[in-house]
């Protein structure tokens, strides 16, 4: 059975192949009929989001954007991981040149480190926005989005090592797959514990930071609100920009929409590389079983997940997608507007807030 990020079956731990063993073919048959499911839905759903989102594109705001290009990295991780590996799953063993399987390989770990950095760049933005916002207030509109830029440098250039170490080789006598050969016994444990640390650990470890700080930060806003409201609160400010903390009503959505997401992420990833880790440090590890692999299936089940979340947020889940395409200007700047107005309205808290003191 081929797995998502590396080949249990297909690597050889001391340089020499091992033999061509028969898989089990009830188990095959599960794993196909799951990624049909994940591969068709994932696509359906991406596609729909990103498409809308690319007709609006001149009018996105910066959250959106992060939206639009989280979308383009989990149709990575559909066309170019989930679907390679159900082909592969079909065919048994891999089909194609030398070529082709150091493509394949090179551009699932970069659907994965692109899935993965954009939600983190996400949550940094999130994290800017609300525990400086004088700072995100002043900065102009660039150009080209920074942050975004570099999430998909760090998937580009750390997925490059992936193109050394697969291979097409011959497994057995005329029978041919992609393969990676470590040197024993740490090659293997080595490349699975760092993939392990730089596309999950050190992702998962900044993002619950910047959560911590951004619900510490609103919780002390609150506080501060509670205790000092006086005459700078009863002045006429907007709904928006008068809500709890001097966060604004949309920003505290986005907020909350992202805490969804690095869940949704933990969730489906975690068992992924738990089993990973469990299949290469304990030899005796059951990596053939049906358990094992619905695990490591539950990590495709992400790029299912994020359009899912953000069309949940925008509150019209049973019908967005299939009015995504039919909405009206009017209807579209109506939605806009209030995301358009977090940095502006959190300024004008804030500034009432010190007014008050």
């Amino acid at each position: 059975m081929a797995l998502l990020l590396i080949n249990i079956s297909n690597i050889s731990a001391d340089g020499a192949l091992s033999e061509d063993e028969p898989r089990d073919e009830h188990l095959a048959q599960v794993e196909i009929v799951l990624l049909s499911i994940i591969f068709i839905t994932a696509g359906i759903l991406n596609f729909g989001l990103l498409l809308v989102l690319w007709k609006r594109r001149k009018q996105l705001s910066r959250m959106r954007v992060f939206v639009f290009h989280l979308c383009v990295a989990d149709l990575v991780v559909t066309f170019f991981q989930i679907c390679p590996q159900l082909i592969w799953d079909i065919t048994d063993r891999f089909v194609g040149p030398d070529v082709l399987c150091r493509a394949v390989k090179y551009l699932q770990v970069v659907g994965m480190f692109a899935s993965t950095y954009m939600i983190v760049v996400m949550t940094i933005d999130r994290y800017q926005a609300i525990c400086k916002p004088m700072v995100t207030f002043q900065k102009r509109r660039a150009r080209w989005n920074g942050p975004v830029c570099a999430a998909w440098c760090v998937s580009l250039i750390g997925s490059l090592p992936q193109v050394f170490i697969f291979s097409r080789v011959e497994v057995a006598p005329g029978v041919y797959d992609c393969w990676a050969q470590f040197i024993k016994p740490w090659g293997l444990r080595a490349y699975v514990t760092w993939t392990t640390l730089v596309i999950f650990v050190v992702p998962v470890l900044t993002v619950v930071a910047c959560q911590v700080r951004i619900c510490r930060t609103v919780h002390l806003n609150f506080h501060t609100k509670t205790h000092n409201g006086g005459e700078a609160y009863s002045k006429p400010l907007s709904t928006r920009a008068s809500s709890v903390a001097g966060v604004s009503k949309a920003r505290a959505k986005t907020v909350k929409m992202t805490v969804v997401i690095v869940l949704a992420y933990i969730i489906c990833w975690a068992p992924f590389f738990t089993v990973q880790l469990w299949s290469v440090w304990d030899l005796e590890a059951p990596t053939q079983t049906a358990t094992f692999t619905i695990l490591m299936l539950l990590a495709s089940l992400n790029s299912c997940a994020n359009p899912c979340i953000y069309l949940l947020f925008s509150g019209k889940l049973p019908k967005r997608l299939v009015a995504l395409m039919c909405m009206s200007e009017p209807e579209l700047k109506d939605s806009i507007q209030e995301e358009t107005t977090m940095v502006s309205s959190l300024y004008i808290s804030l500034k009432s807030l010190s007014v008050s003191r």
